[in-house]
């Protein structure tokens, strides 16, 4: 699902400014862990009490008109909504394990999608190469996206939005974000003509195609077809023009690819597999850096990065910028890896060639949680326990790895957490 931006394609003005886009800039799918982070509430906070949803419904109505909104457009869109349990359900369900990058990647990159894919890029060709022309869009990655936002169409969603979003929105976790993306689908009701009938997604409010929640859908939807209206459902140009705006509007750069599986050689320095560290390609070649197939890497001036989403035993790629644009779609990093491998294979690539390393059973997210709770006991600062390795869990693992003298990584294993539980914490800083 493709996440709230405060940039904008042609001449549309942005539903939001760009302060409170930057924030709102956070929320995504995760779909690495299953769950869905969008900007909420720190462990221990106290939520405020929750409002009836009834009282809750009349206020939200009353700030609807006060925005303009026309009461035919709020009785439309939310005369009769009630709250769907299983939309709460969903939203609250965490996942028991950390995904893997194989079991990720095993889940998303099928056969049958590759060859669906193809068949899409042939069978819409003269509409990619238009887009591509328009935006800048090679139409690989349009494919690829649409391949694992909807598999090609066939998954969209079966929520009503608006109910749905109503029942986030009411919920005191994500209250304001989800209110937010009401105010835009009453947008889409009364400025562009969508009805609410048609307005059918993911439990969390993402729809058509390619899974675009209101906000991104005011700011970036386009007529593809040329017919007056905007139908991100049912008209496949309108939802690949979209798209293409969308990735444009972010500073996708057709020069380029994604970046590229690699092999790294002995003595690499680990703590640097990471986002956050970039050198030209040259530097990495120096450092032992390889394609895949052990030949030396373009002689390019591009930066670039490192990532190794298994650790220093798994398979490395070497991610350009167009990698962190797939991230401002999703920010989860085996999305992203998908998304790009996933656009080679339709242009004729093999699969992935990096080591499936035996690591020990999958964390539990729990584990994660005493992964990050031990390293903080030590000194190592991993923030507030989540379950989630994120940038401040990774930064504090491989600090923990160099003072104990093993790969640094930042990777989280069955071992490293006997290693956390055994190491006490007078020695380790």
């Amino acid at each position: 699902m493709p996440i709230l931006s405060s940039r904008t394609a042609g001449n549309r003005r942005p539903f939001f400014g760009p302060a409170r886009a930057g924030l709102l800039r956070l929320a995504v799918l995760a779909i690495a862990v299953g769950c869905f982070a969008v900007p909420g509430t720190a462990a221990g906070q106290q939520l405020p009490a929750q409002q009836p949803f009834a009282a809750w419904l009349d206020d939200l109505r009353a700030e609807a008109r006060s925005r303009g909104f026309t009461d035919q457009t709020i009785a439309a869109a939310l005369g009769t909504v009630e709250p769907i349990p299983r939309v709460l359900e969903l939203d609250s369900r965490q996942p028991e394990f950390v995904n893997t990058f194989w079991r990720y990647h095993d889940n998303v990159i099928t056969e049958d999608r590759v060859r669906t894919g193809r068949e899409m890029l042939a069978r819409h060709a003269a509409l990619f190469a238009r887009l591509e022309a328009t935006y800048g869009i090679q139409p690989r990655f349009l494919v690829a996206f649409w391949g694992l936002e909807t598999n090609f169409g066939s998954i969209m969603g079966d929520f009503p939005v608006m109910p749905a979003l109503a029942t986030l929105a009411h919920d005191n976790r994500r209250s304001d974000f989800f209110r937010a993306q009401i105010f835009a689908a009453l947008t889409m009701i009364q400025d562009y003509g969508v009805s609410p009938s048609r307005m059918v997604g993911s439990w969390a409010g993402a729809m058509g195609h390619m899974q675009f929640l209101p906000t991104t859908f005011v700011d970036h939807a386009v007529d593809g077809d040329g017919d007056g209206r905007i139908d991100i459902w049912g008209s496949i140009p309108d939802a690949m023009t979209s798209a293409a705006a969308y990735l444009s509007a972010l500073g996708w750069d057709d020069t380029y690819t994604w970046g590229r599986e690699v092999s790294v050689g002995a003595g690499f320095p680990w703590q640097d597999a990471e986002l956050t560290v970039t050198r030209p390609l040259a530097d990495w070649q120096a450092l032992g850096v390889r394609r895949i197939d052990g030949t030396d890497l373009p002689v390019v001036d591009i930066q670039a990065s490192v990532l190794v989403p298994m650790g220093h035993r798994g398979p490395a790629f070497l991610v350009y910028d167009n990698y962190r644009r797939v991230l401002d779609w999703n920010r989860s990093i085996l999305y992203a890896l998908a998304v790009g491998h996933l656009s080679d294979r339709l242009q004729g690539a093999g699969p992935l060639a990096g080591p499936r390393p035996d690591l020990g059973p999958r964390l539990r997210i729990a584990e994660v949680e005493e992964v990050q709770a031990l390293l903080n006991a030590r000194g190592f600062d991993a923030g507030e326990p989540d379950g989630r390795v994120g940038p401040a869990t990774r930064g504090a693992l491989r600090s923990f790895q160099r003072s104990i003298g093993v790969p640094a990584d930042g990777y989280p294993t069955v071992d490293l957490l006997a290693l956390l539980r055994r190491t006490p914490a007078s020695t380790t800083n």
